[in-house]
């Protein structure tokens, strides 16, 4: 699995643009998802064209929740490339021409590929299980890292984290994690890096992660 992080708060790559809001590509099984889409579609497309992501190859997709900051350049993409979108039920598409697929309870998106289903009514996250473990992207945890790995661990062993974590703090639900990737929100991003130097990645536009 490949995960390129497209829009966050920091770059990675000093070639590309930083701003409040997340994207990431995720590349697995066949499939190129596109999680989230950033606040502004000049920057989500700016970055792509430096990160040779072409749009056209992406197959779908997956909204975590209706904020602007991870909503903003969805329908520039759509425009551009109008595939199936999972989003959470307590996000509004006013737009009918948009293949939305509602998303309540956990469900299988295809083999391997999960969503959590959307906790406390805001937001889902997305689960990718290999033979070595899963892996967790989330966009902010509104709803607690606690209930999205709980969510995640019906489907196999968490290993990995990557994503917008807000004001998480409950810093002992890494222990049993291999590697985590706080980005975006995350209010407590020092504090993790040096409780867990050894399993701990920085994010940024342009960061690549082969897990």
């Amino acid at each position: 699995m490949k995960v390129t992080i497209i829009y966050d708060n920091t770059a990675w790559d000093k070639n590309l643009k930083s701003d409040w809001g997340f994207s990431c590509l995720v590349e697995v099984f066949g499939k190129n998802i596109l999680f989230d889409t950033g606040a502004k579609a000049d920057i989500l497309d700016y970055n792509m064209r430096q990160l040779r992501i072409d749009p056209m190859q992406i197959d779908e997709v997956f909204i975590s929740h209706s904020h602007s900051d991870h909503t903003g350049g969805l329908s520039w993409f759509l425009n551009l490339n109008p595939v199936k979108v999972y989003i959470p039920c307590s996000l509004a598409v006013s737009d009918d021409t948009v293949t939305a697929i509602r998303v309540t309870e956990k469900r299988k998106l295809h083999d391997n590929i999960y969503s959590t289903g959307e906790l406390k009514n805001i937001e889902h996250s997305l689960i990718i299980r290999e033979p070595t473990g899963v892996t967790v992207i989330a966009g902010c945890s509104h709803p607690g890292v606690r209930e999205i790995l709980h969510a995640a661990s019906e489907v196999g062993k968490v290993r990995t984290l990557i994503g917008g974590l807000h004001g998480f703090n409950e810093f002992n639900l890494i222990d049993n994690l291999e590697t985590v990737c706080p980005t975006h929100c995350t209010q407590f991003i020092r504090e993790i890096k040096d409780l867990y130097p050894d399993k701990t990645l920085e994010g940024g536009a342009g960061k690549v992660i082969v897990i």
